[in-house]
């Protein structure tokens, strides 16, 4: 059977089960009417326990679309990072980058340029009830985890700021007042990856417990081949007139190579039973040989690379990345030792939440400090050519937070929440960008290979109470509303402190800017629960995230200042569905519907031949669409589930005046000369799907865990995940599609009661490229607005390829 047929075949096998499992529903449930509910059956579903609305209740109860992840589900398909979250939820892409905010963050078709550092992600990333703002999250291992939960839709009322598409929560698991510990070793077989894991937990004394996690990793292989060789440069001194030769030599063959290291302390007071405060401290190192590892050139227009006509653009794991010659790394900023190419991030993070329970009343308290490092060094025209772009860079990122709530529980039919979140944000972003080949021996050792340099910095300060009514106007009829008010105030500078000369930009002219953003954001649901197996949801929802400044842009002399600026990003709209447990607790099925409008949806775009990013908003945009899911766990199979999704998605631009694509011609929609854009041509991009929007999305699996003999259990599990086509850039490039695909991800485990696990698990099985986010290539494309335009090649983010992990764990 072809590919395509076979995924044709799961496709039709993805419905076929679904559809099956819910008409077998009728059957089960009237087999069930006969038992009591003092009987005990084996199997059966296992309730999922989310925060979704600030407190502990069942996925089932609460009137939101959500994913949840269970502790042993994590740990079964190796969820220890946003890029594996994304892999096992329909409708979520994530593309990992080298620049801008580190991420691309897309939910529904809804997401975040990873090009623009100043611009918050649409999906908000919460570890341990605190919001991080920047995408440099994705380097962060998350290990010893208790729960993850994806929630879908604008999320403004219950977790701060900036959720308009969604959230990802993350909550880390809390010491024990017993003792328990593990050991875990594993050896990734394509990147050579080997690690290591020690988790100890358990009581210091009768009111105080403590839990340690470490884990390390070194990967002494990749996950993409670097097939550039070294070469021969020669280099013009501008202040002499003379020429000197030198050597750019090949990044590594094997790229990322990474090593990491990662640590959490945690401590858990309880001096009553009313109060309890978790304190955990966490600390993350993360090096990595090349920093552009995944960034491909996956497609060009006539099939052949712009900078190596001899090369093919082909959708493979594959570079042609150098150094930097030594000459350029004995002096220039951030390059390592060398002029190697390179990337080191470095995280702190404190958290701690203190709950009180005064019995009609509990107050939380939520503080956080986190301060995050990345320098990075890297080839960045991401190909091989005589006239190399290399491009160092250090970002640091810290912020201070508390949100304080206090929350009723009456047992009347009332019951409210009132809070507030205050945090204050500091940006640092210094860049620096060699191309030419030319040397100026006058300057300063640190500029003389430079041909521009920018730094940049954002001070944020936010606050935003927030109140919620929930009124159980009758036993099975729940009215719940609320509203959060933000102000938010951004104080922005930027400097293009040194400029080669004969580069348009404007050297020493620093652009300084305040911005203040207020909103107010509501939300209103009502919830119909006729019995415990039936929850009937609608609502209205509102989402705000604040304007702000794109730190890592460029200043030219064609730019005006208001080009760095953007404004906030709004959505509003409806969601509503149905969830259901049926068939005596065997099968779930929930349906949610939902239709929400942006205004202002935030993109960075980049014109790769002038070097210049314009930050903007799209005037408005739309996503809308139906997502079914189901789980099936029969009694009569005890340890057998059964999973599936299938999910339309309809998400398309309404109003949006955009900037021509590098190399677009009228005949391709390039033809607006009258635009916002100080210079560049224009194209109207109303009615076309958004980037990472794929029509159709859908998941199916199973797992199954059974005894083989006494004290020895085995388990398997398998799971797929399809997505229709779309394409993947933000300005539908014509050649930046990404084609259907099923991706397929399985394990195996052998578990023994003497404490030790055995597991072998495989991500990718089907070794599917596949891009999330697409970017036009630097110094690539001509003709714009003209019939003779060449579209610039496409630098898209790529996922990793087939992996199979061998690990043993020991409990203790």
């Amino acid at each position: 059977m072809s590919f395509n047929h076979w995924k044709t075949a799961s496709r039709a096998a993805l419905v076929a089960s679904i559809s099956a499992i819910a008409f077998a529903a009728p059957a089960h449930a009237q087999d069930a009417m006969g038992e009591t509910a003092e009987v005990q059956r084996e199997g059966g579903l296992t309730e999922i326990i989310v925060t979704a609305r600030k407190r502990q209740e069942s996925a089932q109860d609460i009137p939101v679309a959500v994913t949840a992840f269970a502790p042993e589900q994590i740990e079964r398909y190796d969820i220890s990072s946003v890029e594996r979250i994304a892999a096992s939820t329909p409708n979520l892409q994530v593309g990992k980058a080298t620049t801008g905010s580190g991420a691309q963050i897309t939910l529904r078709g809804i997401g975040t340029p990873a090009s623009a550092l100043g611009i918050e992600s649409s999906t908000a990333v919460i570890v341990d009830g605190v919001y991080y703002g920047n995408g440099r999250i994705l380097n962060e291992g998350f290990f010893d985890l208790a729960r993850i939960e994806v929630l879908k839709g604008p999320q403004a009322l219950f977790f701060g700021k900036n959720a308009t598409a969604g959230v990802i929560s993350i909550t880390t698991a809390d010491p024990t007042d017993y003792f328990e510990g593990s050991t875990r070793v594993g050896y990734e077989i394509k990147g050579k990856r080997a690690f290591i894991e020690q988790i100890i937990s358990g009581p210091l004394s009768d009111t105080l417990s403590a839990r340690v996690a470490l884990r390390g990793a070194k990967m002494w292989g990749g996950y993409t081949r670097n097939y550039a060789t070294d070469l021969p440069l020669t280099f013009t001194d501008l202040d002499t007139g003379t020429t000197f030769d030198t050597v750019a030599t090949a990044v590594a063959d094997k790229t990322p190579q990474e090593k990491e290291l990662l640590g959490r302390a945690s401590l858990k007071w309880e001096p009553t039973s009313d109060l309890t405060s978790v304190t955990k401290m966490s600390m993350g190192w993360n090096r990595a040989n090349d920093p552009g590892w995944n960034n491909v050139i996956f497609a060009c227009d006539g099939g052949n690379s712009t900078l190596m006509p001899d090369v093919p653009c082909e959708r493979k794991w594959y570079s042609y990345h150098n150094n930097a010659p030594e000459e350029v790394g004995a002096v220039f900023p951030y390059a390592y030792d060398g002029g190697n190419v390179g990337a080191t991030y470095k995280s702190f993070q404190v958290t701690n939440n203190t709950n009180y329970d005064l019995g009609d009343v509990v107050l939380t308290a939520v503080l956080n400090y986190q301060n995050q490092r990345n320098r990075w060094f890297s080839d960045s025209d991401y190909q091989q050519r005589v006239t190399q772009i290399f491009v160092g860079s250090y970002e640091k990122w810290k912020a201070f937070s508390g949100e304080f709530r206090a929350q009723t529980q009456y047992d009347g039919p009332l019951n409210a929440m009132v809070g507030v979140l205050y945090q204050d944000s500091k940006l640092l972003a210094d860049q620096n960008v060699f191309f030419g080949n030319v040397q100026k021996s006058n300057e300063d050792p640190i500029n003389q290979f430079m041909a521009f340099s920018k730094i940049s910095t954002t001070d944020g300060e936010t606050i935003s109470p927030f109140a919620q009514v929930v009124w159980n106007v009758v036993p099975s009829v729940e009215l719940s509303g609320g509203v959060r008010y933000t102000h938010e105030t951004k104080d922005s500078y930027f400097e293009h402190p040194f400029i080669r000369p004969g580069i348009p930009y404007r050297e020493n002219d620093p652009i300084n800017t305040k911005q203040t953003f207020t909103d107010w954001t509501p939300e209103i649901t009502v919830a119909y629960k006729p019995s415990r197996a039936l929850n009937i949801y609608a609502g209205y929802k509102a989402g705000y995230k604040s304007g702000g400044f794109s730190n890592e842009s460029t200043y030219t002399n064609a730019s005006v200042a208001g080009d760095l600026d953007f404004e906030p990003e709004r959505a509003k709209g409806f969601e509503g569905g149905i969830k259901t447990t049926l068939a005596d607790n065997q099968l779930r099925l929930d349906l949610a519907l939902y239709s929400y409008k942006y205004i202002n949806l935030q993109v960075d775009f980049f014109e790769a031949q002038s070097f210049r990013f314009v930050t903007t908003n799209a005037g408005s945009a739309r996503t809308k669409g139906v997502e079914l899911s189901g789980e099936f766990a029969p009694h009569a199979a005890p340890g057998l589930s059964v999973r599936g999704s299938i999910n339309y998605n309809d998400a398309h631009y309404i109003e949006f005046i955009a900037p021509c694509v590098t190399g677009q011609t009228p005949a391709q929609g390039c033809n607006l000369t009258s635009n916002p854009f100080g210079g560049l041509l224009g194209q109207d991009l109303g009615g076309v799907t958004m980037a990472m929007a794929p029509k159709w999305t859908g998941s199916l699996g199973f797992a199954y865990e059974t005894d083989v003999s006494d004290g020895m259990s085995i388990g398997i599990s398998s799971d797929a995940r399809y997505s229709s086509s779309y394409n993947a850039s933000p300005f539908a490039n014509p050649i930046a599609t990404q084609g259907e695909y099923v991706n397929l991800d399985a394990s195996l485990f052998l578990k023994s009661d003497a404490g030790w696990e055995l597991g072998l698990i495989g991500k990718n099985l089907t070794n599917q490229f596949v891009v999330s986010g697409a970017l036009d290539a630097p110094s690539t494309g001509s003709g714009t607005g003209t019939d003779a335009g060449r579209l610039a090649d496409q630098r898209g983010y790529a996922n990793t390829p087939r992996t199979v992990q061998l690990q043993l764990t020991y409990r203790y």
